[in-house]
């Protein structure tokens, strides 16, 4: 099924494109073949050495007795060593690569990206309203140059994702075949425009504030704000209040910003992948994105 959903496999090849042999270019999910070729025993030996309490993290929010959830857990989970260990950092910026797929789709799927920021990067408060400037919202660049101004795709945002030694950025689109070429293009010059001037006033103040009401926003439920500290200890980050998270976010200038696009987004750093019927119409569309050194004529 995950191989008929080419919106979604799209991501995959450019994790594959942007982070290669390190086990963060490998689809989550697995491939079919690895799946029915491990062995019982190879799963067991990763259960035990890896689901073990050292492991484990218990969050709890809403009304919960702090020391009684402390005694229960104690009371049922037993002390045991943890024996996993992680893969090996990521090491600098990886060089860029362009991966394809073909498949007979009625729309052409694509992502440019590259190597982002580190979960505990002082930067990440910056990145966060660069994003939301890019293409995070429906007032964002992308989605009024590339959607609404010319109607060239109907789906077109930016993502960030933050691991433990190392981050990735970029943007999708999909769109039909005879679009293809004018939004790459038009993705081409709002990336441009991002590295050279990544936000008027007008636009970081209005990031800043949609970024703020969304994080307010996100805790409106103890369900979120469970998963908020379950997931800020398996990170190993610091619990920030709200009131930090959001001065984090009004300490980011213009400068922040404008350092940050021409690191993470130079041409030169920046994957692309894709899925669709036809791999020179890709390569004819795409070419916009490639360094200047690396151009070629369609």
């Amino acid at each position: 099924m995950y191989e008929d959903d080419p919106q979604d496999k799209v991501f995959d090849v450019l994790g594959q494109a942007v982070f290669g042999e390190h086990p963060l270019g490998r689809a989550i999910i697995g491939r079919a073949q690895v799946v029915a070729k491990t062995p019982v025993e190879q799963i067991r030996a990763f259960h035990a050495a890896r689901y073990v309490p050292r492991n484990v993290v218990i969050a709890a929010a809403g009304a919960v007795d702090h020391e009684a959830l402390v005694e229960l857990a104690a009371s049922r989970v037993p002390s045991l060593e943890a024996t996993s260990s992680g893969p090996a950092p990521v090491a600098g910026a990886l060089p860029r690569q362009v991966r394809f797929e073909r498949k007979d789709t009625e729309q052409y799927h694509v992502c440019v990206g590259g190597v982002g920021l580190a979960r505990d990067d002082k930067r990440r408060f910056a990145l966060r309203v660069l994003d939301t400037i890019f293409g995070g919202t429906s007032s964002s660049r992308l989605f009024q140059e590339v959607r609404e101004q010319r109607g060239l795709a109907y789906a077109v945002s930016s993502f960030t994702g933050q691991y433990s030694d190392t981050g990735q950025v970029g943007l999708y689109v999909g769109t039909r075949p005879d679009n293809l070429a004018p939004a790459m293009e038009v993705i081409a010059r709002e990336l441009e425009r991002l590295r050279r001037d990544p936000a008027s006033d007008a636009e970081l103040s209005r990031a800043k504030e949609n970024l703020k009401g969304r994080v307010v926003l996100s805790l409106e439920s103890t369900g979120a704000r469970m998963n908020r500290l379950g997931s800020h200890i398996l990170g190993g980050v610091p619990l920030l209040s709200v009131d930090e998270v959001i001065a984090g976010i009004d300490a980011v200038t213009r400068e922040d910003l404008l350092a940050l696009a021409g690191e993470l987004f130079a041409p030169g750093r920046l994957s692309i992948a894709g899925i669709g019927p036809d791999d020179a119409a890709f390569a004819r569309a795409t070419a916009p994105l490639a360094p200047p050194e690396q151009a070629v004529a369609a």
